[in-house]
């Protein structure tokens, strides 16, 4: 650890860096909302909005990614929390419409909300809401919200596969070179945010091999290739060479859209997710090293390699679950950043990840339990995991304040503002 003078206020874009750089920062950094898997559920961000007196009853929460529901963190919730990072992502959203032309909405719940205008969707007879790709109501669906729901959950559209006719261009459909369109919107993108003192975090696509929450395709029009979740899963042994190529091209279409990309924003990003495949289930991976090794870890390893080489950026990778055995082979694949860190899961105790890879790693996630504690537990049960995640994974830098995963709805108020006083009670005399 390099110890630096705390006694010296930090802006959160050097708090954040020098958490990355395993520096003892004047206090945790905290991420809210900077990408799709360390955000909050609509409904709950209109509670704690209420909970801290930022807007009138029935006011309204834009629904920034309505795959997930997650609602906006704002910047004056981003203020009153003292969130330190902030996030670039793509124009549209994950089912290939802009958030743009907002519009009221109710989710089942009764929680007001405002969507994008494309957020067409079409009722079924059980109370079940429809989803279609580009708001597209003429096309298939490609999501449903079960009644009574927050979430939508995707809806499988797999042709009928044919081997002998099976082509790799097809599960290239969504990885294009990076168009002007979109980088003149990473320019101005980057431009606003550079006027605020935070860490940005950028999303830029394109680097999750395999992710299986993007492999159905919701966004594209009509998918073509191998789009079914279990037959994606069975293709990685059965149609490992064709899977293989898949990964090949794609990284090579990556790359060479990162380079733009950097050309475009440069130093003013801190950290770039590169992936959300998931690899662990709650009681260990779902695929041995060796299959992590062979299939995945060349193409982990090549963007690293690209972006430690050419860029300031850090390496952020998202995985759920118990994941200990692979995390060798995160680093050294080059990744920088591990989130979420579900402590819950098995062999994923915080004291020992921290005492064998906190030199290694920055943990960026862990802060609270979000399937048990958070929902189902006390306020004072909240504040004491919240103390404890932070005095373990805080000690001598190399950690960014973060719930595991998203925090979902449902999560009773007096909660909410548990865990965020408590983070900044802690965060005052760190």
């Amino acid at each position: 650890m390099v110890e630096v003078n705390v006694d010296m206020y930090m802006t959160s874009r050097e708090r954040v860096q020098a958490a990355l750089n395993h520096q003892k920062p004047d206090r945790v950094p905290l991420d809210l909302g900077a990408t799709a898997v360390t955000g909050m559920q609509v409904s709950s961000v209109y509670l704690l909005r209420q909970a801290l007196g930022l807007d009138a009853p029935g006011t309204p929460v834009k629904v920034v990614e309505p795959y997930q529901m997650l609602g906006e963190i704002a910047p004056d919730l981003q203020e009153a929390l003292g969130v330190d990072v902030v996030g670039i992502g793509g124009p549209r959203n994950m089912f290939g419409f802009r958030n743009e032309d907002w519009k009221e909405w109710r989710l089942f719940d009764g929680t007001p909300v405002l969507v994008p205008g494309a957020f067409n969707t079409v009722p079924e007879p059980n109370g079940d809401i429809l989803m279609y790709p580009e708001g597209d109501t003429t096309l298939q669906p490609c999501g449903r919200m079960p009644k009574g729901g927050f979430y939508f959950d995707t809806i499988i559209r797999q042709d009928p596969i044919d081997d002998s006719k099976l082509n790799v261009e097809d599960n290239l459909q969504e990885f294009t070179p990076i168009s002007k369109e979109d980088l003149d919107w990473y320019r101005a993108e980057v431009k606003r945010l550079s006027g605020t003192d935070k860490a940005v975090l950028g999303s830029f696509g394109g680097t999750a091999f395999g992710d299986i929450a993007l492999v159905p395709g919701q966004w594209l029009r009509h998918p073509r290739g191998i789009r079914d979740v279990t037959e994606w899963y069975m293709s990685t042994l059965s149609r490992r060479d064709y899977v293989y190529e898949v990964f090949s091209r794609q990284c090579d279409i990556a790359l060479a859209n990162l380079e733009k990309i950097h050309a475009v924003v440069g130093g003013l990003v801190t950290a770039i997710f590169t992936t959300g495949t998931d690899f662990g289930t709650q009681h260990g991976p779902f695929i041995s090293r060796d299959a992590y090794r062979d299939l995945y870890m060349p193409f982990h390893k090549r963007v690293n390699d690209w972006m430690h080489k050419n860029t300031p950026w850090k390496s952020f990778i998202h995985s759920c679950g118990s994941i200990r055995p692979l995390i060798d082979d995160f680093i050294e694949a080059g990744f920088d950043i591990l989130n979420p860190v579900q402590c819950s899961a098995c062999d994923m105790d915080p004291q020992q990840l921290k005492d064998q890879y906190g030199a290694s790693l920055t943990f960026w996630g862990g802060g609270v339990d979000t399937q048990h504690t958070l929902p189902f537990g006390t306020p004072e049960e909240v504040a004491a995991q919240v103390r404890e995640r932070l005095r373990i994974f805080g000690h001598g830098g190399g950690f960014v304040f973060n719930t595991v995963h998203n925090v979902q709805a449902g999560i009773p108020v007096d909660n909410l503002r548990a865990l965020y006083d408590t983070v900044t009670a802690a965060r005052m005399r760190f």
